[in-house]
């Protein structure tokens, strides 16, 4: 039950970040007002130039100058993926809309660790392509399913006594859970779906309930062998019985990152 509720806490956790004035975590919004939008290191604060800052269902992208500023010269109308990438950092995805960009964005990208595995950095569909328009953010699906599943099988060098191996979702869109429906992501009115999965090397490690950015599971160290797979798997309509009714959502940048156990608020 601890267990539970800590995930639980993560999730509410990061659905507040996405609902707050300022973007929170590894990219944030500076409380200053600059004439452009900058990229820069989280730590040292330092502008970062030629990164890669993309919107990818509008098959938009630019690059940083070298004081890190940079512009989106495109139309932002609805719930979309921003995504921020550069040789060395971890790369970082974020949920924006036309809100978001009322004041410039000051984005704090973290430095590539030992042990940092890239799962996935592109945007991709899981579901059947078969939703409602008050589905959440369905107005903003661009990209043909990939199924019903997603599966990436990868090798992990051992876990350190002092670390711990975290799967980190850098964003999902589409949910359409009790939680998510309660909160308002989306317009459905009577009917909601099962959480989306998280399995690692055939055992669930956690649910995926809300709509965000950075949802964060700590993997069980006894689950980590050197060959190592991971499973997110699209919830389904719990009140369709005559047919299965996948839940579409969208995910990006699937990551595992090594942290200091200090560093993280689930450490054991």
């Amino acid at each position: 039950m601890k267990r539970v509720l800590f995930i639980l806490f993560i999730f509410l956790s990061t659905a507040a970040f996405c609902f707050a004035d300022v973007i929170s975590g590894k990219v944030r919004q500076d409380d200053k007002l600059y004439a452009r939008n900058q990229v820069v290191d989280a730590e040292s604060g330092e502008p970062i130039d030629k990164a890669r800052v993309s919107i990818p269902k509008k098959r938009y992208e630019t690059y940083s100058d070298k004081d890190g500023r940079f512009e989106l010269n495109t139309k932002i109308d609805s719930t979309t993926v921003l995504s921020v990438e550069k040789e060395g950092f971890r790369p970082y995805s974020l949920t924006i809309d036309k809100n978001s960009l009322n004041q410039p964005l000051k984005l704090g990208i973290e430095r590539s660790k030992a042990g940092d595995i890239q799962l996935e950095a592109q945007l991709f569909h899981l579901g059947d392509d078969v939703f409602a328009d008050t589905s959440a953010n369905s107005g903003d699906f661009k990209i043909k399913s990939a199924g019903t599943f997603f599966t990436k099988r990868f090798q992990l060098t051992p876990v350190g006594p002092k670390d711990d191996a975290v799967l980190v979702i850098g964003t999902v869109i589409g949910l359409d859970t009790r939680l998510a429906k309660e909160m308002g992501q989306n317009r459905i009115a009577h009917v909601y779906s099962s959480p989306a999965e998280v399995i690692f090397n055939g055992q669930k490690i956690g649910e995926l309930h809300v709509n965000g950015d950075n949802q964060e599971i700590i993997i069980p160290r006894n689950l980590i062998g050197q060959n190592n797979e991971v499973t997110i798997r699209t919830g389904r309509n719990l009140f369709q019985h005559a047919y299965v009714d996948y839940d579409d959502i969208e995910l990006a940048n699937i990551r595992i990152e090594m942290r200091e156990k200090q560093m993280y608020a689930g450490g054991y």
